[in-house]
């Protein structure tokens, strides 16, 4: 039913990923496979749904009601088995603001915060911003995915305040499994650490692998989890600016709340509630499509570079539609690596050192893309790495 194939033309439209090329880049030709936006149309019964409350002639005050709050609470009952009251349910204007908001809550100047690198970029920011100290239990790659260092995370659980999850992570593509999950659990219940858990790429997972809710893995678990969720990347809406942050235990839900309203920031985006309201909704079937034209792309990315690139390394995502990819065996620096995607290959991918002590000598491809703009960009990662 829905045309993934379909280029759409994005120039001209303040778009980050677009627009902002020859200021990222110093070129502005390269194919953008960097901010982790789709180049898909944003599906019809969306669209229609903000354009139906556009040709409304008063964009006023609003709040969000059940109509808002009872799509949300059916998605994550029947995707994740999980039951979630409204009361639970914090609105945030994105996930990023949200860390924020989590470490000013619930989180004193020089508390320790964990995070796993090579990581999200704005995890840091969010944690040194505010005059905390970061802590990396830096991942491991092994063979095809990355590990978890349980030992050292423990250890540096012992005196940390909050431990920021990504799940699935974003780039190395894990979506982890539930003993690994329970293992983050059992350390951070004993040392009596917060959780954060990012789960924007919850929606976005691959054929064979399923999406543990952090704090749906017991009662214990879900006092000291928030849990950061969003329809922005299943459903390419980043732009509109909604998200929900899922806390069960009020102790950790008012000071959160507070924190948001001492900056006004609760009213949100009219558009954004309408949107999240429509996806919610009606968007199954165009995300089981979307998953499989997704998962179709990683497939053809991967046998291209191993029969064409064999040195460089793919880590097949098992969530999320960004691929990290492996140069080290090419023996370039970074920065050396940099300028030849850029101005030999012409992509514009993001430099693994974004993301962090482990990022080095690595980059993220983005592919949720047409086939057709896939096509090219891999043709001209071989050229320049033959």
């Amino acid at each position: 039913k829905y045309n993934f194939d379909k280029f759409i033309d994005r120039k001209n439209t303040s778009s980050v990923k677009y627009d902002l090329r020859p200021a990222v880049f110093q070129k502005g030709d390269v194919i953008p496979m960097w901010v982790a936006d789709m180049d898909f149309e944003t599906p019809d019964f969306i669209r229609d749904a903000v354009m139906n409350r556009a040709f409304h002639p008063i964009y006023g005050y609003t709040f969000r009601g059940n109509e808002y709050y009872q799509p949300v609470i059916a998605w994550m009952q029947s995707h994740h088995d999980w039951t979630v009251h409204r009361d639970d349910i914090v609105f945030s204007p994105g996930v990023v603001p949200a860390l924020n908001f989590a470490i000013l809550a619930l989180t004193k100047p020089g508390d320790k915060v964990i995070i796993q690198s090579p990581v999200y970029s704005p995890f840091f920011g969010a944690v040194r911003d505010h005059d905390r100290e970061l802590v990396y239990n830096q991942l491991l790659p092994h063979e095809d995915k990355y590990l978890v260092d349980f030992d050292l995370f423990e250890e540096q659980a012992k005196d940390a305040a909050m431990f920021i999850l990504c799940n699935p992570h974003n780039p190395v593509g894990r979506c982890w499994s539930r003993p690994e999950l329970e293992k983050f659990a059992e350390i951070c219940l004993k040392h009596k650490v917060l959780v954060l858990s990012d789960e924007i790429h919850a929606d976005l997972v691959m054929p064979g692998y399923r999406h543990q809710v952090f704090a749906n893995i017991s009662p214990e678990i879900a006092a000291i989890t928030l849990t950061a969720h969003a329809p922005s990347k299943t459903f390419n809406l980043a732009g509109l600016a909604t998200s929900s942050v899922i806390i069960s235990n009020p102790e950790l839900r008012t000071p959160f709340a507070h924190v948001i309203e001492k900056m006004h920031l609760g009213m949100g985006n009219l558009f954004g509630s309408v949107a999240s309201t429509a996806a919610y909704l009606h968007g199954e079937p165009w995300r089981l499509q979307l998953i499989d034209y997704l998962n179709n792309n990683i497939s053809y990315a991967e046998s291209f570079i191993r029969e064409n690139i064999p040195s460089l390394k793919i880590f097949r995502p098992e969530a999320t539609y960004l691929i990290w990819l492996d140069f080290r065996q090419f023996g370039f620096t970074d920065e050396i690596l940099r300028n030849k995607i850029i101005h030999e290959a012409g992509l514009g991918f993001n430099p693994g050192v974004e993301f962090g002590p482990g990022g080095e000598g690595f980059m993220r491809m983005n592919i949720a893309c047409p086939r057709s703009t896939l096509t090219v960009a891999l043709e001209r990662l071989r050229k320049t790495l033959h």
